[in-house]
């Protein structure tokens, strides 16, 4: 069977890691997807290449020289929404858990299936591009936020606030569902698919608890995410649907 070929978006996949084994390696199976791929070997160049290049996606290994991974994917947040597949020898679930709530899309430890790595990358790219195509859900709006999720935008009181792509769709999830409660396990399928995404349910609690900062919501009194002891999250009130502006 031939290789699903990519899409036609042309930007690179950077690769970011300090052993030029696996730099060689991930580049291999990359290209012979079709990928173009460029690389790093160190943080500070990380940063500068997300900034300058603006790759489509980034393969990166936290253990570098320079500056650390999780402070390249903190800057990469602070600047854009550019998807991150963590690639490690850190494989423990509180390390998983660090990487995803800094803001990485998934998380593959060392040692890894060159094989699995590209089906990580093509589920990534698949996820990130389906949200972004051309569509018109509605407008969500809660009290004073609202979720263009086709746009990957949000604003609470008028101001922006910027969220992930897996942020969205938890947003997204929560709001869509309009006061049903929705457990950690249905939350986890919205994320990730069914079986996708080598994460616990605990992970869920720590991106809820990252949303509600980035919204400026209160757990203790909640205006857009509220907790149901021993059941979920649900959205804190009722939720309108309104037309997307053009």
């Amino acid at each position: 069977m031939m290789p699903a070929m990519p899409s036609p978006d042309t930007r690179p996949i950077l690769v970011v890691d300090d052993d030029p084994k696996i730099v060689a390696l991930v580049r291999t199976y990359l290209e012979r997807e079709r990928y173009p791929v460029i690389t790093a070997g160190d943080g500070r160049a990380a940063i500068r290449a997300i900034e300058e290049d603006d790759p489509r996606l980034v393969v990166l290994d936290l253990m570098l020289p320079e500056i650390d991974g999780m402070a390249v994917i903190r800057r990469a947040r602070a600047s854009g929404d550019t998807p991150i597949l963590v690639l490690s020898a850190r494989g423990s679930v509180g390390d998983r858990i660090l990487g995803l709530s800094e803001g990485a899309d998934d998380y593959l430890p060392k040692p890894f299936s060159p094989a699995e790595l590209v089906v990580r990358v093509r589920s990534i790219l698949r996820r990130v591009e389906s949200a972004a195509a051309p569509a018109s859900p509605p407008l969500l709006v809660l009290g004073d936020l609202e979720l263009d999720a086709a746009r990957h935008q949000a604003r609470v009181a008028g101001a922006p606030v910027a969220l992930t792509a897996l942020e969205v769709r938890l947003l997204e999830a929560l709001l869509l569902a309009d006061g049903r409660v929705l457990d950690r396990d249905a939350l986890l399928d919205v994320l990730y698919g069914h079986g996708e995404g080598d994460v616990t349910d605990r992970a869920i609690d720590v991106y809820v608890k990252r949303l509600r900062e980035k919204l400026g919501d209160d757990p203790a009194a909640p205006r857009f995410v509220a907790t149901v002891r021993g059941a979920g999250y649900r959205a804190a009130g009722p939720v309108e649907r309104r037309e997307r502006p053009a």
